[in-house]
């Protein structure tokens, strides 16, 4: 779904829905906001660890239970906000 569709719906509202306050909309772009900076901030935080460990020789990467060829996926996992379980690889990659 665009920006356009969100914002400008051309729909009748139902009998009895409100319409969308601009106080709610500024909310709204508020946490959309704060949602893009997280997202940032992660991808920040992997492209750091990754040139870290990307330095790291393959015998002290195996060491800690990563593989070159899965270093991207391994950090960027590590890195993201997902209230997912933290595995033992990602508190590998974290240290």
């Amino acid at each position: 779904m665009t920006t356009h569709d969100q914002t400008l719906a051309t729909e009748v509202l139902a009998a009895g829905e409100r319409a969308q306050t601009l106080s709610d909309r500024i909310r709204c772009v508020g946490r959309r906001i704060v949602t893009w900076a997280d997202t940032c901030a992660d991808y920040y935080a992997a492209a750091a660890m990754y040139e870290q460990l990307s330095r790291l020789s393959d015998a002290e990467l195996a060491r800690r239970g990563l593989s070159r060829a899965s270093l991207a996926s391994d950090v960027r996992t590590a890195c993201d906000r997902d209230p997912a379980p933290v595995t033992a690889s990602k508190a590998r990659a974290r240290s």
